[in-house]
């Protein structure tokens, strides 16, 4: 199966600074993948190239199919309503499922008569969200769509998503820097770093690679043997090593698989480790 996006050496230059640098990845279809990463990583320059909205310095992406975006401001027009931005929709967009999107936000409670500059935060990004879906998109992509929600909203729009996802095959590639959503729904990772790829890969397979390794100060230097070392730190006498690979055994230390907050922490403590596929995996051979 053709993945759903897949860059290839992809550069990005503002000026005379790179904000994306031979970044090679590839997204299977059908998963939802989290796109992680500190402010400045190249995240939204990646969405950006992904979606067409600029011209790569260097390198290749390939989107398979049909792609809906939907930036971190979700652009709206406030002074209408929902309807009426599903009538713009409509207009703009040949491939645009008015049926659907109708039926959507009445599932959601989204009001289509009130306007969009009184809905609440997570009612206008369900609006957001629902006309990108209505272009009946085989990638969405979401820039932050979860920012400046309160936790009800948060769980409610990403609820609505995974709901899409079980209705038919749809790639989601989003970018947040709350771990917490999308620990239960993502199943692919992405974290860029100085807008480099730092880790992609499956979740699951990432997690069960890594230990996180805690004993003395005094036995960090020999915890770990027989692993990669991504990242460690110290709190008083005690010392927390992430490790790729499965360590010896080791009686001073106690050793744990893992969990993706360990993971994501641990990689933007070390920006110089990474957890990357072969090339056969990138690159179409």
């Amino acid at each position: 199966m053709r993945p759903a996006l897949r860059t290839d050496g992809l550069g990005v230059r503002y000026r005379r600074s790179w904000a994306l640098r031979d970044c090679s990845l590839s997204i299977p279809a059908g998963r939802v993948a989290a796109l992680v990463g500190p402010n400045g990583a190249g995240k939204t320059t990646l969405m950006h190239a992904a979606v067409g909205l600029l011209k790569p310095t260097c390198g290749s992406v390939e989107v398979h199919g049909e792609v809906a975006f939907v930036a971190q401001d979700r652009p709206l027009t406030e002074r209408f309503t929902a309807a009426e931005m599903l009538a713009f929709g409509r207009r703009v967009n040949s491939r645009f499922d008015d049926g659907a999107a109708r039926d959507r936000l009445d599932r959601l409670g989204v009001p289509l008569d009130r306007k969009v500059g009184v809905l609440s935060g997570g009612q206008r990004a369900q609006v957001a969200i629902t006309l990108a879906m209505a272009r009946r998109p085989d990638l969405l992509v979401l820039d932050e769509p979860l920012a400046n929600l309160d936790p009800l909203a948060r769980h409610d729009v990403m609820r609505s998503i995974m709901a899409e996802v079980a209705e038919r095959e749809l790639t989601v590639l989003l970018s947040s820097h709350v771990v917490a959503d999308i620990e239960e729904t993502c199943d692919w990772l992405v974290m860029l770093n100085d807008g480099q790829v730092q880790v992609s890969g499956d979740i699951e397979e990432l997690l069960a690679g890594h230990y996180v390794l805690t004993g003395s100060t005094e036995s960090a230097g020999t915890m770990g043997a027989g692993a990669a070392v991504v990242s460690a730190s110290r709190a008083g006498r005690q010392a927390e090593l992430l490790v790729r690979g499965e360590p010896a055994p080791d009686p001073r230390a106690q050793a744990r698989r893992a969990g993706l907050a360990d993971l994501v922490m641990g990689y933007l403590r070390s920006p110089e480790s990474t957890a990357l596929p072969g090339p056969e995996h990138v690159i179409r051979r």
